[in-house]
């Protein structure tokens, strides 16, 4: 199995805007983060750089400029980060994070529901 894609926190921002709409040129990732993030056109093009080389985009040829696309896709992203974050935070221990969020959190009688029913479908694909 491949080893996952590790991604930064400014480098989930730089992918965020290729998961909207690609492929893009760096010039439009850069209009597209500048104004919220105040980075410089410089950041923005090394975060590029740094992605392409961990695989997480692939670039295009077009003209003197490039064009780029995600490889790495939203849910293999939100993945990635899930389990890192269960590792972190609770040992890797589903149970214990599903508690923790269940205990501690106020859940609406709607989203108890459709955590039962989410329970209900594993037990049923486990079986």
């Amino acid at each position: 199995m491949d080893e996952p894609i590790q991604v930064s926190d400014a480098e989930a921002k730089v992918m965020a805007v290729l998961w909207t709409r690609a492929p893009q040129s760096a010039s439009e990732v850069i209009d597209a983060l500048t104004e919220d993030t105040g980075w410089n056109h410089r950041t923005i093009r090394t975060l590029l750089a740094r992605l392409a080389a961990k695989g997480a985009v692939t670039t295009t040829p077009r003209g003197r400029a490039y064009l780029y696309s995600p490889v790495l896709t939203r849910d293999e992203y939100v993945r990635n980060e899930s389990r890192g974050f269960l590792e972190r935070v609770f040992r890797g221990n589903p149970l214990s994070a599903v508690a923790h969020f269940v205990e501690d959190e106020s859940l609406s009688p709607g989203e108890l529901a459709r955590l039962r029913k989410l329970i209900d479908r594993k037990e049923e694909e486990e079986s």
